[in-house]
């Protein structure tokens, strides 16, 4: 492939969002983001950390399906809708998550996926990056053919709106961009703003605990600047399913440990089995109490991200 990977534009975090004619919203998708990249002859998927994950998603690869463009990069988020039939970042995890890629195909039919497309970084052999985002948006809708394994992401002028619509769905919140706007590569500044109906963050498992041998709840710790790691609070609620539980008991045996991990005195001292910290968690919580521990923390699903990306500071 002749086309290098970048690292994708990225939103700041907003309470309240701009409004006006130059603004445009988006719902953001509780999904993995992923860019796709065609040189006119090889196609290929990576995720915002540079991982490759072509085998992964082999949907994707037919892009003359969905896309129209010689030669391009797409950027977007692969969902995959839970029982309720909204987007669940735990099912996603099923395809992305997967170590055995001999399995893909048994887990393409049990989890379908939608490639939510929302900008174009490269198109026929131009970079169109610094082009403002209203005329990337309609150079999206020149090329982009929806399917039902890919889409186009519709926007909406009033962000107030949609986000009372996401709220009341229970979905995870909206993106406001700038029409005016070039695309920043490696980059993440008010150009782009997201407002959240729930908040997550990545954490770090540093312990758990066992009922009837079988682990029923994490331990969950976050590094600060120093690369101390702070206990942040318990959880044993969430997605995951009883066999999840049953395969993660054999993964941390390999992980245990006698001294605790934890800068500070976690709760459930006594019951605690240490692990070294290399396991890493996505969890939604309510909000960051004022005892420095997570409220209502439920596991969304475990993630192939370093540990050391777990900071104390997506909390403040």
């Amino acid at each position: 492939m002749n086309l290098t990977p970048i690292i994708p534009f990225e939103p700041i975090q907003a309470e309240i969002v701009p409004q006006g004619g130059d603004w445009v919203a988006q719902i953001k998708w509780d999904g993995v983001r992923i860019l796709t990249y065609f040189d006119g002859q090889d196609v290929k998927l990576f995720n915002r950390r540079i991982n490759e994950r072509t085998n992964h998603y082999p949907e994707l690869r037919d892009i003359g399906s969905y896309c129209a463009a010689s030669s391009v990069i797409l950027d977007g988020e692969v969902i995959a809708l839970g029982a309720d039939q909204k987007p669940s970042f735990h099912e996603v995890m099923r395809r992305d998550g997967l170590r055995r890629l001999e399995r893909v195909k048994e887990v393409q039919r049990q989890v379908p996926i939608t490639y939510m497309i929302f900008d174009v970084i490269y198109c026929n052999g131009q970079w169109v990056h610094q082009r403002p985002l209203r005329e990337r948006m309609d150079l999206l809708s020149d090329i982009i053919v929806p399917q039902d394994h890919a889409q186009l992401v519709p926007f909406h002028h009033d962000a107030d709106t949609l986000f009372d619509v996401i709220s009341k769905q229970g979905m995870e919140g909206i993106i406001v961009k700038d029409l005016n706007s070039s695309y920043g590569i490696n980059a993440k500044d008010k150009r782009w703003q997201k407002k959240k109906n729930f908040r997550d963050i990545i954490a770090v498992v540093g312990g758990v605990t066992l009922k009837a041998g079988v682990v029923n709840a994490l331990l969950l710790g976050a590094y600060d600047l120093e690369g101390k790691l702070w206990y942040i609070g318990h959880v044993g609620t969430g997605k995951l399913t009883k066999e999840e539980w049953r395969n993660l008991t054999q993964l941390v045996q390999p992980l245990i440990q006698a001294e605790k991990p934890f800068t500070n005195r976690p709760e459930r001292m006594k019951e605690a089995i240490w692990l070294l910290p290399k396991l890493t968690v996505k969890v939604q919580y309510m909000e960051w109490t004022q005892g420095d521990v997570l409220r209502q923390p439920s596991i969304q699903s475990f993630v192939d991200i370093s540990p050391e990306e777990a900071r104390l500071t997506d909390l403040l």
